[in-house]
């Protein structure tokens, strides 16, 4: 059990001042937060015990106990060496070319880690299952969650499923009015408050059609909206607003979700993927 250090960097500018409290506290002393109880912890962090409730709330964990589960998890990973202590490095000028390999590589890396660490495997499994039933999938995104989209919709049209992205907001729109009961729709935003993916879900949903998103960790409009909400973590930077390593932590989950499917509909996957292969091998 893991994640708790990277839920709380997600939401610790989202929370109310109290919460932020307690969250900074813990960033700041992991170790000496899984050895204390909720009255301690709000005495050393200058809080109360219900704002530490309210942060639990926040963070999706069941309960206090829980969260230092996760921090000692966290803790137990970067002793064995399996988690980057460094985080996310930002562009700095006259950067060498040996440094700037390693950053962004080191960013997209972490983008996924971090990731993998807040997924909720349940709400995988029933955007997969939405999924594998959806007569038609639609990829709604704008900018650069819109390369997301198309690059969904190319996936999952190898695997005979009726997959449809466009990069126009108000023709996504327009085929959001045309969704079904039987269809389903993915949102992709980072932000998880772009206005147009918004729109173009909630319309989605209220013609009948399984909604999903992909955001950042949090709480936000467009996950709120989702029937099946999914996270992603990635810490964009000012300079870094170009959306490069959530960019890939987005790809990551388009590629679960595409694994999976497949993996329900194995055989008849496999015979599509290969005769797109053979037609494109052969033009």
């Amino acid at each position: 059990m893991y994640g708790g250090l990277v839920r709380l960097r997600e939401v610790i500018d989202q929370v109310n001042p109290s919460e932020r409290k307690v969250a900074a506290y813990i960033l700041e002393h992991p170790q000496e937060m899984i050895e204390q109880s909720v009255a301690q912890l709000a005495a050393n962090s200058g809080a109360s015990q219900a704002a530490i409730v309210r942060l639990c709330k926040s963070l999706g964990v069941k309960s206090y106990q829980e969260l230092k589960l996760k921090v000692a998890g966290d803790l137990q990973e970067q002793r064995n060496g399996n988690s980057s202590a460094a985080g996310y490095s930002d562009i700095q000028p006259n950067d060498s070319i040996e440094r700037i390999i390693q950053n962004v590589s080191n960013n997209n890396i972490q983008s996924i880690r971090d990731t993998v660490k807040i997924v909720d495997a349940a709400a995988v499994e029933r955007a997969v299952n939405a999924l594998s039933e959806a007569k038609r999938i639609f990829f709604f995104g704008v900018g650069a969650s819109n390369l997301i989209a198309m690059d969904a919709q190319q996936k999952f049209l190898r695997i005979n499923k009726t997959s449809l992205s466009f990069p126009d907001p108000h023709v996504q729109l327009t085929s959001a009015v045309t969704m079904t009961p039987e269809d389903a729709a993915v949102g992709i935003s980072y932000s998880g408050e772009t206005s147009e993916i918004l729109r173009a879900l909630s319309i989605a949903k209220e013609h009948g059609g399984t909604t999903i998103s992909i955001t950042k960790y949090g709480d936000n409009s467009i996950s709120r909206t989702a029937d099946i909400p999914l996270f992603t973590s990635s810490t964009e930077t000012e300079i870094r607003s170009g959306a490069m390593a959530s960019r890939i932590s987005q790809l990551n989950v388009i590629d679960i979700l595409y694994i999976g499917v497949a993996s329900r509909n194995y055989e008849r996957a496999v015979t599509y993927l290969e005769e797109s292969r053979r037609a494109i091998r052969d033009r």
